[in-house]
């Protein structure tokens, strides 16, 4: 083959172009300090720099924003239970004050103040939120744990208990005594009750979540189908449903005083249902058998309404399966003379909750590649209705006494102004009774409450261990999570950035090619065929 001047002039530029180019691909990396800078130059370091700069971008999501999220919810949530947890400290404290017997009267006012201080801020921390987001109320983070104002709606609630729920409490019956008037003390009570008139008896009852119930809705008390509960009555033969009556607390005679072994009766100004020794014993008795997966034979479901809510009050959509519900009054037709009452339900919370399907509302965060940890903790596990209520129950027996012992200091200073008066000296005699049995069951119920606010106390502590828990544990997984960042940052800089040093040294070297190659082809272009004839 000939080899022409022209074949040598383009064979020259080529090759100068190809240089030029390689410098051109040098100089751009050396600006970049990328390897490349479209997927054509290199497929390879291309798809790896896509996988690791997902990967990247998922470790940054987790690290600067799901984790850190989770971390301010938990710190948010444990400082909400160390502060319910000295409150309940402080309540267990007023209860080993209360439960002793050297107590003076005039303590007792301090320590009712103390109380209803306290009673005020037993929930307020359970209203913490994070970012807007209430942290004790499961799935309904726009939803507060108490009532922010009072608020008229009636709920009918249904409550899950079991025979552990009946207690007994003490009655002292002390017909009135205790509203203190100097200058009408011949009016009854004091003229009529005698201290053989103030008594005590023990009572068994089930106390429902709320007091101020609604009346004319007397609850129902069924089993887990929802079938009513069946007891044998003192007479004996076929077992009979429970039937609950209702009555009020300003009944006579007096419910407490009245209730028979066959009885059930529910009080709505102070939420309980008082139980007759035939019935409180069938439902003590119920037992859950633990050889029948996915049936509960000792759940006993009260249901109930509640329409006037104070501020402060428990939210029952964080609690029980209710429904919101609006009465109506259709006016009557005649023959009909009364109106007829019925109910639109509107809204229903926790509805599978009355078929036994509980469902932990349970939230939880992805916090790694297939990790995930729970954040937040539910009402029900630390701020139980039980708390106010007792509170409240201490607070009522404290004020009882307070009254009563003014009242007896009255009747006293009367008698010991007329020791002749026979009549002053028995008003002092009653008065001085129920005092006496107010202050036994003052100091029972507050020796009670030392075991019951330790129960609190234990409860808010484990609630507190488990959030500690999982935030040591998110601890260790924001560590890993760094670490992790830190390694997948270095192989995506590995992958795609280029050696600046290595590609300094390239481009000088194809600089000096270029203008050696420019050198040589100017003096071999030079040169033609006339030059050889």
């Amino acid at each position: 083959m000939r080899i022409t001047n022209k074949i040598m002039q383009n064979n020259s530029l080529s090759n100068i172009n190809t240089n030029k180019l390689l410098q051109d691909k040098l100089n751009t990396q050396m600006i970049t300090e990328k390897k490349i800078t479209r997927p054509s130059d290199d497929p390879v370091i291309a798809i790896r720099a896509l996988r690791l700069r997902g990967t990247l971008s998922e470790l940054d999501q987790y690290y600067s924003k799901n984790a850190e999220d989770a971390s301010s919810w938990l710190e948010i949530t444990q400082s909400a239970l160390t502060t319910a947890g000295k409150v309940l400290e402080d309540m267990h404290q007023l209860c080993n004050d209360g439960a002793s017997d050297t107590m003076q009267p005039e303590n007792r006012q301090a320590l009712l103040t103390s109380m209803k201080n306290l009673r005020d801020a037993i929930y307020s921390a359970g209203d913490s939120d994070y970012a807007g987001r209430n942290v004790f109320t499961g799935y309904r983070t726009g939803t507060k744990l108490t009532f922010q104002s009072d608020v008229s709606q009636t709920y009918r609630i249904t409550e899950e208990l079991s025979g552990s729920d009946v207690e007994k409490i003490t009655y002292v019956k002390t017909n009135g005594l205790g509203q203190v008037d100097e200058h009408n003390y011949n009016t009854p009570p004091y003229n009529t009750v005698t201290e053989y008139d103030v008594t005590d008896k023990e009572i068994t009852r089930i106390r429902l979540a709320y007091d101020n119930l609604d009346s004319g809705c007397v609850p129902q008390i069924t089993d887990e189908n929802g079938d009513p509960i069946q007891f044998t009555p003192s007479g004996g033969g076929a077992a009979v449903d429970i039937e609950v009556k209702e009555a009020s607390l300003y009944d006579v005679p007096d419910p407490y005083e009245s209730l028979g072994e066959d009885d059930a009766v529910y009080i709505p100004e102070t939420g309980e249902l008082l139980l007759g020794k035939n019935v409180s014993d069938k439902i003590a008795s119920m037992k859950d058998d633990p050889r029948t997966q996915g049936a509960d034979e000792g759940a006993v479901r009260i249901s109930y309404d509640k329409t006037d809510w104070k501020k402060g009050d428990l939210n029952p959509v964080n609690y029980y399966a209710c429904s919101a519900v609006e009465r109506i009054t259709t006016p009557p037709t005649p023959p009909a003379t009364a109106p007829t009452v019925s109910w639109n339900e509107k809204m229903t919370y926790n509805g599978g909750w009355e078929e036994g399907q509980y469902e932990a509302q349970v939230i939880e965060y992805d916090v790694g590649f297939n990790q995930k940890i729970r954040i937040n903790t539910t009402a029900d596990e630390c701020f139980s209705h039980d708390i106010g209520r007792d509170v409240d129950e201490l607070i009522k027996i404290t004020e009882q006494v307070i009254e009563m012992q003014t009242a007896y200091d009255q009747m006293k200073k009367l008698s010991e102004a007329d020791p002749d008066d026979a009549d002053a000296k028995d008003r002092m005699l009653a008065t001085g009774k129920a005092l006496d049995a107010l202050k036994d069951k003052m100091q029972k119920m507050f020796s009670a409450g030392q075991t019951g606010f330790k129960e609190y106390q234990d409860n808010m502590n484990k609630a507190e261990t488990n959030s500690g828990t999982r935030s040591a544990r998110l601890d260790l997984i924001k560590d890993r999570l760094s670490n992790q960042l830190t390694a997948f940052d270095e192989l995506a800089s590995n992958n795609e950035n280029a050696d600046t040093t290595q590609l300094a040294i390239e481009l000088s070297s194809a600089e000096l090619s270029y203008e050696a190659a420019l050198l040589a082809t100017g003096k071999i272009v030079q040169t033609t065929l006339l030059n050889f004839l």
